[in-house]
């Protein structure tokens, strides 16, 4: 299985928080399954971090260590992926969470994410 990570689904994945499903964590452990990792996601933790809105275990910098550590694939942001948020309906008003879904149609992908709203986007999601 391909799957795409929401944001907060890999920071509680990283630092091992309970928040985190057993069953999600078994099925991101899984050695079948390829898990991304949006640019979208280190852009929204820039960010927020910055603001002093988000305060995380890691260090930023190592972020990228922690996505190879793992043999996560970094899911860049192409033209394809903004052009689906074109035709996109405002089910979800964030805009990280738009392009990760938009990045899910586009390339396929399931989604893991505790947020309940990106159904209404008729994507694959897992929790």
């Amino acid at each position: 299985m391909n799957l795409l990570f929401d944001t907060h689904a890999f920071l509680w994945f990283s630092e091992d928080n309970p928040s985190l499903s057993k069953k999600t964590k078994l099925i991101i452990e899984n050695p079948e399954n390829n898990c991304f990792i949006s640019m979208a996601s280190l852009w929204e933790m820039a960010i927020k971090i910055s603001l002093k809105k988000l305060n995380i275990k890691l260090n930023f910098n190592q972020m990228l260590e922690e996505i190879y550590k793992h043999d996560f694939i970094l899911l860049p942001i192409d033209f394809d992926h903004t052009v689906e948020l074109t035709s996109m309906d405002f089910h979800h008003r964030d805009p990280f969470d738009r392009l990760i879904i938009a990045q899910s149609i586009v390339e396929n992908l399931t989604i893991i994410s505790i947020d309940k709203v990106f159904d209404k986007y008729n994507i694959k999601r897992i929790w």
